[in-house]
């Protein structure tokens, strides 16, 4: 008894034992005591024995980052054709092998930078997001096109742009078409068709601002020869500039999800399977050291591809017409056209429809004249008169797919149609010779 009442005696001086356990933890005094100098020696100083562990949690964060980015995809085996084509460059010159390996090497990056773009606008929100994906959405196009841009080449400029429209709207929602319609064979796949009609207008507009200039151009009613249609053109670019920034508003702001299927099971299975893809991989600061590092090397094969774009020309003999409409937007389409056919073969039409109608958007309200702009501040004469021939197969490609979209359903035969015309647009352009720039006073 007396040896209980003992017990409980010092357990009134000390404090109970779970206050005891908490302080010998977490005060600040046992800490205190615990890094004596005489006790450096044991545990080492706090600056020195934390750093190995500092040092080792940084290189995982470094290996896990390089892991997801760089070695999650396939396509990523294309990477060293870059600095291949560097070298090639560097010793033997060759044109066609450079412009080759730069092509290769540049298709990963455009879809890892389009991947980066999609996991920092995870963390930004719907209306940055938003504005992040309009950017860098097509940022491969867009290099490409300032490079151009800088070394005169305003042809150049002009067809991989509208080559870029063409292969979304054909090739690349042909391909989405046919590939979800082979998966779901037994009904048809159904979109939002208001979105499409949007898409559609906008489409028509873009067509609009480019064939005014060169109607004027070739009707030569021009009032100052020369100077008319450039001037007309760089009006109607900020024009369609102000225009898709009320798109983006109204995409962003006025109207929600306008990528989720109206019905209600359509939605609710849209938003439980958008839920489920929109958990980020990596971290903020992950997104834009591989946005910087992916944009940079962009740049850097851009260059090498545009310097290359002419030799390779007479070395393969093929037109620079047919090289700038259908093989450069391989490159900048490779990301979308993976991904929308992904989303269809999900029964995600309506993400196929924004992947592959809202690039082809982007393109015609936004980087056309985005160029036109850029070339008025380098005192580059770029305008919206792509030719004849050009502007004439923009229109019918748009009016095609407009009809196309018009039912709000797909299915694999309408793919197939879409594809097979964009056959016939490449075969044209194969046999098309871009006419030799008029000497103007």
């Amino acid at each position: 008894m007396d040896q209980n009442l003992q017990v409980m005696g010092t357990l009134a001086q000390n404090g109970s034992p779970l206050e005891f356990e908490e302080q010998s933890l977490f005060s600040p005094e046992s800490g205190t005591q615990k890094m004596q100098p005489g006790h450096i020696s044991e545990y080492g100083s706090a600056r020195g024995g934390f750093q190995p562990g500092v040092s080792k949690m940084w290189r995982n964060v470094v290996y896990k980052s390089i892991k997801t980015v760089i070695f999650s995809n396939k396509l990523n085996v294309l990477i060293p054709f870059g600095p291949l084509a560097i070298l090639v460059r560097i010793l033997t010159g060759h044109n066609g092998m450079v412009f080759l390996l730069s092509l290769l090497g540049i298709i990963p990056l455009a879809e890892r930078l389009g991947y980066a773009t999609e996991q920092l606008a995870l963390y930004t929100g719907p209306t940055i997001g938003g504005l992040l994906n309009a950017t860098f959405g097509n940022a491969t196009e867009l290099i490409i096109a300032i490079y151009a841009l800088r070394h005169g080449m305003i042809r150049v400029v002009q067809l991989s742009l509208l080559g870029s429209i063409l292969s979304n709207m054909l090739l690349v929602l042909g391909c989405a078409f046919f590939c979800g319609g082979l998966v779901f064979y037994r009904k048809e796949q159904v979109f939002n068709k208001a979105t499409a009609t949007v898409n559609s207008g906008l489409l028509l507009m873009a067509v609009m601002g480019l064939l005014f200039p060169a109607v004027l151009h070739y009707t030569h009613t021009e009032v100052h020869y020369g100077k008319s249609e450039l001037a007309l053109s760089r009006f109607s670019s900020c024009i369609m500039l102000g225009v898709y920034a009320a798109y983006l508003f109204f995409q962003l702001k006025t109207q929600k999800d306008p990528y989720i299927p109206l019905s209600e099971e359509g939605s609710l299975n849209g938003e439980n399977d958008i839920d489920d893809d929109e958990t980020p991989e990596i971290s903020k600061w992950e997104s834009v050291f591989w946005l910087s590092i992916m944009t940079a090397w962009i740049s850097i094969l851009s260059e090498y591809l545009v310097d290359a774009i002419e030799g390779t020309s007479h070395t393969w003999n093929i037109p620079i017409s047919f090289i700038g409409v259908i093989l450069l937007p391989i490159v900048g389409n490779a990301a979308e056209h993976a991904g929308a056919i992904m989303f269809a073969m999900k029964d995600k039409l309506d993400i196929s429809l924004g992947v592959a109608i809202g690039s082809s958007t982007q393109i015609s309200m936004f980087g056309i004249p985005f160029c036109v702009v850029i070339g008025w501040i380098m005192g580059q004469p770029m305008d919206l008169n792509f030719k004849l021939f050009e502007t004439a197969t923009l229109f019918i490609t748009v009016i095609v797919v407009a009809f196309f979209l018009q039912e709000g359903s797909s299915n694999y035969f309408k793919g197939l149609m879409l594809i097979l015309c964009y056959v016939i647009v490449a075969a044209s352009f194969f046999v098309h010779e871009d006419p030799p720039p008029e000497g103007k006073p």
